[in-house]
């Protein structure tokens, strides 16, 4: 049976460059929507987090705005309570090995900028997996993990690789993304990754042999179809 490894953000805050702490955590799309194609592929599913901490659920995530309709969220919030059980309790993050599992995928929210983005455990387990050839996906804010692989000469086993994640402009649609200390897609280039972007708000999916990405929420469900298809 294929194993999958969910990597969630463990911070319920990002902090923001006035100091402030922004509420946020892990968004409901981008966990739910994956692992429901996981699921219904019939795939073994593992959540996990950074010393196994319950995540936090980014409450705008569950309000109606940006095109998203009520009937929609009222879904989210149906499997998020229905995932209860494996949310309160996940596996911890950094007693995982990418060599227990053929896809590890990373869903985003503003977590990952806070927690993920200098979590040197969760750094190698992206790199094992890449090297690996086994699936690799990120999205959204979750490609943030990738500046965790960074070392002190500033080079990255991902330096070269092409990858999406939520550019400049899509950050600064939300007046707390002014705020924020740096932004993905700068940091994404400055680390030697061949960063590219399709309309704001819009699915948008890139994958370089191993390595999958998706620009956005929106793109949650394009991405994930696409693991699984090439999967099989």
């Amino acid at each position: 049976m294929t194993k999958v490894l969910i990597a969630i953000t463990a911070a319920d805050h990002w902090t923001l460059k006035d100091g402030t702490k922004h509420p946020t955590g892990f968004w409901a799309e981008e966990f739910v929507v994956p692992h429901d194609i996981f699921a219904e592929a019939g795939y073994d599913i593992t959540v996990a987090t950074p010393g196994g901490k319950a995540p936090v659920v980014d409450k705008l995530s569950l309000k109606v705005m940006g095109g998203v309709l009520p009937g929609t969220i009222k879904k989210m919030k149906e499997r998020l309570e229905a995932l209860k059980p494996v949310l309160d309790k996940p596996a911890d993050l950094h007693e995982m090995d990418a060599a227990d599992f053929d896809i590890v995928f990373y869903p985003g929210g503003h977590g990952p900028m806070e927690d993920l983005a200098i979590d040197e455990k969760s750094g190698k387990i992206l790199v094992d997996q890449l090297a690996s050839g086994g699936q690799l996906g990120v999205l959204c804010h979750s490609p943030a993990a990738v500046l965790a692989t960074l070392d002190e000469q500033g080079n990255t086993p991902f330096s070269g690789r092409e990858l999406t994640g939520l550019s400049n402009v899509e950050e600064r649609i939300n007046p707390f993304g002014w705020k924020a200390k740096w932004y993905l897609e700068d940091k994404l280039k400055e680390a030697g990754l061949r960063y590219s972007k399709g309309f704001p708000l819009r699915p948008y999916v890139v994958v370089d042999g191993n390595l999958y990405s998706g620009q956005n929420p929106q793109s949650s469900k394009a991405l994930a179809e696409k693991m699984v298809a090439d999967h099989r």
